[in-house]
C-alpha cells in the first residue's frame, strides 16, 4: 500500500500555494435530504479550509479552489487556483473510478447505521467498540482514497479523512 501522505500530517498553513482556499460540491452530484447529512458536510467543508494540505503534481500556483463532485461512476475533483494568473483559466479535472471506494463506502454506511442504533439502546461498551470500527473503516476510506489520488494530488491524512466524509455524503442514499 503506498502512502503519499505528508508523514508528519502537518496541515498547510494559510499562507502556503498547498492548500484548498476554497470548497464546495457539484450541485448536480448533491443529493439534499437528512439534516444530519447537510451538517456533516458543512462540517467537513469547514474543517477542510481551516487546515489542509492539497498539492497538485507539477503545479506551485495555489491556493486551490475545488469542486468536487461525481459523474458517470467516476469522483471528479475540479481545482483552479484560487487567484489565476490570467483570466479564468480551464480547471484542472482529476477524476477517479469509484468502484475501489465502494465497498469501504458501503461498509461505513453500514457500521454508521450500527453505531447510531445503538447510541439509543447499547451499553457504553458496546457503543465504543462500534466506534472503533467506524474509525477504522474511515482511516481505510481515507487511505483508499488517497491511494486512487496518488501521481496527481498529495493530500495530508487529516484532509483525506475529511475528503472521505464528503465522499460519502456525496453518496448517501438513505
Amino acid at each position: 500500500m503506498s502512502n503519499p501522505t505528508r508523514p508528519d500530517d502537518t496541515a498547510s498553513l494559510p499562507g502556503s500555494r498547498h492548500r484548498l482556499s476554497a470548497l464546495s460540491l457539484d450541485p448536480g452530484s448533491v443529493k439534499r435530504g437528512n439534516a444530519n447529512i447537510e451538517h456533516e458536510r458543512e462540517v467537513a467543508i469547514y474543517d477542510i479550509l481551516e487546515a489542509n494540505h492539497f498539492e497538485l503534481a507539477g503545479r506551485d500556483d495555489g491556493p486551490y479552489g475545488l469542486v468536487l463532485g461525481v459523474a458517470e461512476d467516476k469522483l471528479v475533483f475540479s481545482v483552479t487556483p484560487a487567484a489565476p494568473s490570467e483570466g479564468s483559466p480551464d480547471p484542472i479535472v482529476v477524476a477517479v473510478a469509484m468502484l475501489p471506494l465502494r465497498r469501504v463506502i458501503k461498509d461505513y454506511f453500514l457500521v454508521c447505521e450500527t453505531y447510531f442504533d445503538a447510541i439509543r439502546s447499547a451499553p457504553p461498551s458496546r457503543i465504543q467498540q462500534i466506534d472503533v470500527g467506524r474509525r477504522k473503516l474511515h482511516d481505510e476510506g481515507a487511505t483508499a482514497l488517497t491511494d486512487r489520488l496518488a501521481g496527481n494530488i498529495t493530500l495530508d491524512v487529516t484532509t483525506a479523512r475529511r475528503l472521505f466524509t464528503l465522499v460519502c455524503a456525496l453518496h448517501w442514499r438513505g
